[in-house]
């Protein structure tokens, strides 16, 4: 028999028993209908259950403080219909009173209700304001206190901050002090969605991150980078990641906190690319920022690791070990720019250049150039630019001479530029060669 053939010869007696005044009736009817709902196919039983009509009677339901278990099933069937339709529990006013179950004496109600109402602002930006609007926040974060309760009204807390735009930083500022708290748990999944929390509240906002630093995350954040297990550290790398994207005092906050070391060992331990990917992520971000940050990463040994990764890594954690390596050649001062040409940078930068990503190439030819101006700088005394000789040695010319017939127009330029300015002869004798017409080297 058919989901939709079981439905329809329980439908009537189904609709009779909620809507009827008998409560073993309605209990019945309820767990019936929660049990149709937790089928396989989700989308096709709560469909058949919405054109029921017994949704604003499920909503009803919640109110029967007298009768927990009532309450309960009908939180579940509530959940799993705002699992694919949250305008329809929404619509039928449920959010107000899921949230006044979160004040229920029985934990497995508080659980059920939480529940319902992450779904809902997990589904999107307009319900997850809505869902804050609607005040969940201070009877939810009672519940991130008790044992029974915090895993799942923790995964709650983290949708309420996550969506772009942030949710405006007041209505979810009150949650900082319980997060301080729930960064001290030994539970990995309390410890993630805090985390992710963290980072939402970051992402985007000066104001946000300061607010992070301010109520002294970062050192428990840096502190968890210690921790082996990958459910915590990506999103906690994430933060760190999220932070350091900030004001280049709020990066230093995160480096005086001794992170270096620590995601140096994440480079250079037994992780996997996901986590390196990330860590070198954190680094690009720190890389980014003054000189001084920079010299924190070359005192932390880091260019070397980094070196070896955008030599041979994988494709995606090669690009993020070029981006971290690319910014100090963007950023860094005279002398940090040779030690990076020291180092071997410069084979990296060449071989990215035939990657598809044009925001990368662009980057790395701009790299290159002030690698050649710092050149300049160097040339010896017979007048030889020693790097352009080593990016010849990394097969990078002749990359750059390709770059010229890319279709990207700016990318075209910038190889054009580099090539008359710093291959001048290669310049004139080709042009002998194939005529005025075509300038490709």
């Amino acid at each position: 028999m058919s989901l939709k053939q079981e439905v329809d010869e329980d439908s009537k007696d189904l609709i009779y028993g909620v809507w009827s005044d008998d409560p073993s009736l309605q209990l019945e009817s309820a767990t019936k209908i929660r049990s149709i709902l937790s089928q396989r196919d989700i989308t096709c039983s709560s469909g058949i259950v919405i054109r029921s009509g017994v949704v604003p009677r499920l909503v009803q339901l919640l109110e029967k403080e007298d009768f927990p278990k009532l309450q309960y099933e009908a939180a579940w069937a509530l959940t799993n219909i705002a699992a694919d339709n949250p305008n329809v529990v929404v619509n039928n006013g449920a959010v107000p009173r899921l949230i006044e179950l979160l004040a229920s004496p029985k934990d497995y109600v508080c659980e059920q209700a939480i529940w319902a109402l992450s779904n809902v602002a997990g589904d999107s930006i307009f319900y997850r304001d809505l869902v804050l609007l609607s005040g969940v926040l201070m009877p939810l974060l009672r519940l991130l206190y008790k044992d029974t309760t915090v895993r799942i009204a923790t995964w709650t807390l983290c949708n309420l901050c996550h969506g772009k735009p942030a949710p405006a930083f007041n209505q979810v500022k009150p949650a900082l002090p319980a997060l301080e708290i729930l960064l001290h748990s030994n539970d990995d999944e309390v410890l993630k969605h805090a985390c992710l929390a963290l980072c939402y509240l970051s992402d985007g906002s000066e104001d946000g991150i300061q607010s992070v630093i301010e109520a002294g995350f970062v050192p428990k954040l840096v502190q968890i980078l210690q921790v082996s297990s990958p459910v915590v550290l990506v999103p906690a790398l994430r933060t760190i990641g999220t932070i350091v994207a900030g004001t280049n005092h709020q990066t230093q906050c995160v480096i005086n906190c001794g992170a270096l070391p620590i995601i140096s060992n994440l480079l250079t331990g037994n992780y996997d690319n996901n986590i390196k990917k990330l860590a070198c992520w954190v680094i690009s971000n720190i890389t980014a920022g003054t000189t001084e940050q920079i010299h924190s990463v070359i005192d932390a040994n880091l260019i070397p690791t980094l070196v070896n990764l955008a030599q041979n890594a994988d494709f995606y954690l090669k690009k993020e070990a070029v981006w971290a390596i690319l910014n100090v050649t963007l950023d860094g001062s005279h002398d940090q720019i040779k030690y990076m040409v020291k180092q071997s940078c410069i084979k990296p930068l060449c071989d990215i250049l035939v990657c598809q990503d044009l925001r990368t190439i662009l980057k790395c030819l701009d790299g290159l150039e002030n690698i050649l101006k710092a050149g300049e700088v160097e040339k010896n005394r017979e007048d030889v630019n020693r790097y352009c000789e080593l990016i010849e040695d990394a097969e990078g010319l002749e990359k750059i001479m390709k770059l010229q017939r890319h279709e990207n127009d700016e990318i075209y330029e910038k190889a054009f530029k580099i090539l008359k300015t710093y291959w001048r002869e290669e310049d004139d004798e080709n042009n002998n060669l194939q005529g005025d017409d075509d300038m490709d080297f």
